[in-house]
């Protein structure tokens, strides 16, 4: 049996790249130890439904504030992902097989925590024929049935191995948010992220607003991968392009020696003219700081999310 605590064994495929130094973390990076009442309940409720979250296993900055608040961000499909990004903590390897009761112990857990919005991602399943586009839709739908007044914000895979059509699977459930992850320029692709395609990445986000309009479409990048101004630029007009509504960029963070190496650490003041530009490209919702990632501050910017696109349609 693995030990996914062991580097080794959780990134086999990184057991033989060379070390990249770790830089010491300005002072606008570091946080807090988790702790705390909250925190503990989170953590409670999350193991008494055997529940993987991707804050664990992706080792999130964000995680010790947004569990003291009772948000957790549901990975479901496993803990085993079969892809091999050189920037992602999540373990590569063959994944096990489906559980059919993960949907309800995710809406149970998202009933108990009283959550008004609730994050749900997956790992990436290329062994299974529709990416697991079915296992989402059961759970969205889980959810929908025992907490619906909650929104739901779903994080996919790019479905890249699969036919088009199970796209549909997952837009029909209709989630109120549909992410996928650029995760960085395109020049970077085959070095950061060599089992996707970013072209491929930016049509599944376009199919998703040709097929249901109302869905709010989100994606994000990380810089200090390597990227240049431009590049991040580029990004942003490709984004829009495919009607993209919401916009995160947060800063790149090294799991270990054997991942991708960090660039650079980009100043607050950088991330902050970014979020100026993206809103002037015309995304009605932007998250730009260096601690930001897909599900930070999700159900708050959610609320400014649709109150923008209401203000835009000249109904508020």
């Amino acid at each position: 049996m693995r030990d996914l605590k062991i580097p080794e064994q959780r990134h086999p495929e990184k057991a033989h790249r060379p070390d990249n130094a770790q830089p010491k973390k300005p002072k606008w990076i570091r946080v807090k130890a988790p702790t705390g009442e909250g925190y503990n309940a989170t953590k409670k409720i999350m193991r008494e439904n055997k529940l993987v979250t991707v804050c664990e296993e992706a080792g999130c900055p964000n995680a010790g504030e947004c569990w003291s608040q009772g948000h957790a961000t549901m990975m479901i499909m496993g803990d085993i992902c079969t892809r091999g990004c050189t920037f992602c903590n999540i373990a590569t390897g063959r994944p096990d097989d489906l559980d059919v009761f993960e949907p309800g112990r995710v809406a149970d857990a998202v009933q108990k925590l009283g959550l008004n919005h609730v994050v749900i991602t997956s790992v990436d399943r290329d062994d299974l024929k529709d990416g697991g586009a079915e296992h989402f839709a059961q759970t969205i739908r889980a959810v929908r049935h025992r907490s619906p007044k909650t929104t739901i914000e779903i994080l996919t895979p790019d479905f890249l191995k699969c036919d088009d059509s199970v796209l549909d699977i997952v837009v029909d459930a209709k989630p109120d948010v549909f992410n996928h992850n650029l995760e960085t320029v395109p020049g970077l692709y085959p070095e950061v992220r060599p089992g996707a395609r970013y072209f491929h990445s930016l049509r599944l986000l376009q199919r998703v607003k040709e097929r249901d309009a109302s869905i709010f479409t989100k994606s994000g990048i990380m810089v200090g991968l390597g990227e240049d101004r431009q590049a991040v630029l580029q990004v942003m007009d490709d984004a829009r392009a495919a009607d993209v509504d919401f916009l995160t960029i947060g800063q790149y963070l090294q799991p270990t020696p054997k991942h991708h190496g960090v660039d650079r650490f980009v100043t607050p003041e950088e991330f902050e003219s970014y979020e100026k530009a993206a809103y002037g490209k015309g995304f009605l919702m932007v998250s730009a700081t260096p601690l930001t990632r897909s599900s930070y501050h999700a159900g708050d910017d959610f609320a400014r999310l649709r109150e923008n696109r209401l203000a835009k349609l000249g109904q508020k």
